[in-house]
């Protein structure tokens, strides 16, 4: 039967399950038995991404997980980002996204430009320099995966770009929350602007937004990071071809992509979730209907499950062993995307405070 294929899948999700339920038990021991808090402090979120790398680096994960892993960091993750347009209204989607694209815009082509001059000084291999540009400007690994075809990029290259995306951008997930928080004095628009538009991967924004939400209890910051994050992955229409034509600009032959195989369409169940909110909202609450209600708080509830799902399964996936393979060079091309991107965001942010107040 046609559901047997399905089962390879299920190990891994389970796995990634069991990693979510020991995280919100470590969460709760520790900041509600030990620390006595009444809600814990302390990230779920984060802990499940920890102790996933943790795990990982220390046991060898086996074969029969790696497709249910895989599965819930790109699948089941989306599901989450999806789940998460219950909690936005149309009109706060387009307010963010009318002050997010901007944003957006001035952040890819500082970046770019940055990049293209340090890969230059290092003499970086120009499909790498080419992986890496689009990785840290767009959105990460789907940004390298459907670029390398196009490019004629080599495994070895791939490997090198995925790795030092998804290695600095666990570390710009991880810290930014908490720089941000301080930084921007808890403003939850220019928080969440910062993270959507400085932190390379979907999952990655997803989490660092779901970690300043619990510790900082901010769900709108979340929310904003999403939306700005989400369009920032539809500028992947526009960058693959671009980045296609100036690669092979001169050359005979030319790579053929497909524009709809790299749309991200999980932008649209997001989008539909918004639109479903507000029809469920203009229906059943004038009616004083509480199934309605409640049933908007399971959705919330079960985003914030597959997210830390899908937090789990990268940490299991995240093997440290790749910082050392990446050479020095790509590590510094790296590094510096990531901070260039950060410093980017926080000076473009500081003009729009400065333009608008």
């Amino acid at each position: 039967m046609s559901y047997k294929k399905y089962l390879v899948f299920l190990p891994g999700i389970i796995l990634a399950f069991v990693l979510y339920t020991l995280s919100q038990g470590i969460n709760n021991i520790i900041g509600i038995e030990l620390l006595r808090y009444e809600k814990s402090p302390i990230s779920t979120a984060m802990i499940a991404i920890l102790f996933g790398i943790l795990l990982g680096n220390i046991f060898q994960i086996r074969n029969i997980f790696l497709k249910g892993l895989n599965f819930t960091q790109s699948n089941i993750l989306k599901l989450g980002i999806i789940c998460l347009g219950i909690q936005l209204k149309p009109f706060e989607f387009l307010e963010f996204g009318v002050i997010a694209i901007p944003l957006i815009i001035i952040c890819i082509v500082s970046v770019l430009i940055v990049i293209k001059v340090l890969v230059n000084k290092l003499k970086i291999p120009r499909r790498m320099s080419y992986l890496i540009s689009i990785g840290s400007t767009v959105c990460g690994t789907t940004a390298i995966m459907a670029t390398a075809p196009v490019i004629g990029a080599k495994k070895n290259e791939i490997s090198y770009a995925v790795a030092n995306i998804t290695i600095f951008g666990i570390l710009s997930m991880l810290i930014y929350p908490y720089f941000a928080n301080f930084y921007f004095n808890g403003e939850s628009l220019l928080i969440g602007l910062f993270l959507g538009t400085s932190i390379h991967e979907t999952a990655q924004v997803a989490a660092a937004g779901l970690i300043y939400d619990q510790q900082f209890n901010s769900p709108e910051t979340l929310n904003i990071a999403t939306v700005t994050k989400l369009i920032r992955n539809t500028f992947l229409i526009i960058m693959i071809p671009l980045f296609a034509f100036l690669y092979n600009r001169g050359q005979v032959k030319e790579k053929k992509y497909s524009i709809i195989s790299i749309f991200p369409y999980f932008v649209l169940g997001f989008v539909g979730m918004i639109i479903i909110r507000n029809v469920g909202d203009n229906i059943f609450i004038t009616s004083q209907n509480e199934i309605w209600a409640n049933t908007v708080i399971n959705i919330k509830f079960l985003s914030k499950i597959f997210l830390t799902m899908a937090m789990a399964a990268i940490g299991l996936s995240t093997n440290l062993r790749d910082i050392k393979n990446m050479g020095y060079k790509p590590f510094v091309v790296g590094f510096v995307a990531m901070a260039t991107v950060g410093l980017i965001s926080i000076t473009t942010i500081e003009v729009y405070i400065n333009f608008f107040n």
